[in-house]
Formats: structure tokens, sequence, C-alpha cells
């Protein structure tokens, strides 16, 4: 029976996290610390002012965090993973635990996207309940309401969507009139869509500027649904910025390998659910799920 690991992504922050790890990598938290340029323990344990929930703060304090469970985690020995999966940020998380990176590069990397996304602004994103795509985007063009990006397919029956602030204004109005259950997130900019170009070709050449190895275990892209195939890293992870989150279809295709598969999540449970509603809808089978 094949088994996964799921890292989280932005969203999944809160006050206090990586009290349980930092302590036990000091040389590792530390670095992070130096390259950061900030006591990364001391934002995590105080959030001063919400600074958590700031993009430029969470990405690389959530990668650090994940980095670290993940490293505690294979000190104990535990089952070794035969695939990875990360949403959003949480897939360079699995990109590390797959050896395509180092601590240290990912850290670089998850560090310029942050600032990157954070500068991005405007907009926002909007969680959207039990309506599938195609009549979203019906009932969208019924009100004339144009520039709304798809931005992730997290569930059969969760779609995030992201515009400009004015025009998630107007879809709101939309949802509202047609008693459509959404929800806002708590979120700078419209992150995963056509507003992100500029940040996505400024990104790619930054990454250009690395070097990758190919994953020593499948990890499975949020741009693609599919496992990263030789070469994939700077354009799915460039790519990544302006494309949706395909959960639903990664997780799907996780499935369609074996259907028994055994999925643990790195710090939370959101993704577990995520996975569970995906595999219910598909066969009603329930997931036999851990969690670190």
């Amino acid at each position: 029976m094949a088994f996964a690991i799921l890292f989280p992504g932005q969203g999944a922050q809160f006050r206090g996290m990586g009290a349980d790890v930092f302590d036990r990598y000091p040389g590792l938290t530390q670095f992070a610390c130096d390259l950061l340029g900030y006591d990364l323990p001391a934002l995590c344990r105080d959030d001063p002012g919400d600074v958590l929930s700031r993009t430029e703060y969470t990405q690389p304090a959530l990668y650090t965090v994940n980095a670290l469970r993940m490293f505690e985690r294979e000190h104990r020995e535990e089952r070794r993973a035969d695939y990875y999966l990360g949403h959003s940020l949480g897939e360079y998380n699995a990109l590390l635990a797959a050896g395509v990176l180092d601590f240290e590069t990912g850290l670089r990397l998850v560090k310029r996207r942050g600032e990157l996304m954070a500068a991005a602004s405007g907009g926002g994103m909007t969680a959207v309940m039990d309506v599938p795509a195609p009549r979203l985007r019906e009932i969208l063009a019924e009100d004339g309401v144009e520039g709304v990006d798809v931005a992730g397919f997290n569930t059969d029956t969760q779609i995030v969507v992201a515009a400009p602030a004015e025009v998630l204004r107007a879809a709101h109005e939309a949802f509202a009139r047609r008693d459509v259950r959404f929800a806002p997130l708590r979120v700078s900019a419209p992150f995963h869509s056509r507003y992100m170009e500029p940040a996505r070709a400024a990104f790619e050449n930054y990454l250009r500027e690395f070097t990758f190895r190919e994953p020593a275990t499948p990890v499975i892209a949020n741009v693609t649904g599919r496992p990263y195939g030789k070469g994939d890293v700077v354009r799915l992870l460039s790519e990544q910025l302006v494309e949706p989150v395909r959960w639903t279809d990664a997780v799907r295709h996780l499935l369609a390998l074996d259907p028994g598969t055994e999925c643990e999540e790195v710090g939370g449970r959101s993704l577990l659910r995520m996975v569970q509603k995906i595999r219910r809808s598909a066969d009603r089978t329930p997931l036999r799920e851990t969690r670190t």
C-alpha cells in the first residue's frame, strides 16, 4: 500500500508554531534567522502586530517549520514516503523532502517568492462552496462580471477564485444573489492568477540562478496534478504563481495509482480533510490517515 506525505501552505500558519522543533534544531534555526535577517522563533512565538499573516513572513516561516518537522520525522526513522505533495507553498517542502533542493535553496526561494507575492496588491481570493467551475463561470457571465480567475481546485465542492478588489466585490454580489456560499480569504493579492504575471516573470529569472536535482521520490505538482518530470522545476515553480492549484487532480492521480494510499500531513489536518472529501466523492471509502 502506497504512502504519501502532505505539506500545508499559506493559511496553515499560527501563533506559536515551531515551538516543538526550533530548540531541537538550533543550528538550522539560527541559519534561517541569519538568512532572513530576523529572529524567526520570536516572530512565530509572539507574532507582533499579526506580522505572521504577511506573505513575506508567512512563507519562509512556514517553510522552515515544515522542514524542521520533516527532519524530525526522518530523525525518528519513521516510514518513508512513496509520494510527496504540497499545497502551494508546501510544494517547496515536498521538493526538499524529495532531494530536489536543499534547505538553504528552498529558504532563499520562498523568501524571494514571498517578497514578490507581497509586492502584488489590490486584489484578493475567495473560496466558493458547492458550485462546479462551469456553473461558477456561468454565474459570473450572467452578471457581466469579468476578470475572475479560478485559482484553486481544493476539492470537488470547494473552488478558490482570485481577482482585483473591485472585480471580487462584484463576484461576491453575484454569489450572494444566488445564495452561493463563499468565504473571502485572508490574503492581500490575487495569487495563482493572471495578475501575478509580473511576479512569475521575475521569479523565473531568479529560479534560473539555482541548480536542481531530479526527485528521488515522486512529487506531484500543483500546476499539472501529475509528478514532476525531468527538468520541470523552473517551469512548474514559476507557473505555479499564475496557474490554479490543482489539488483535486493531484490527489485523484495519487488515488488512481493506488486507491488504498495512506496519507500523513506534516503539522495539521486541513489537507487530510481535503483528501478525505476527494476520496469520498470518488468511491465513498474512508481515508486511512496519520498525523505528524
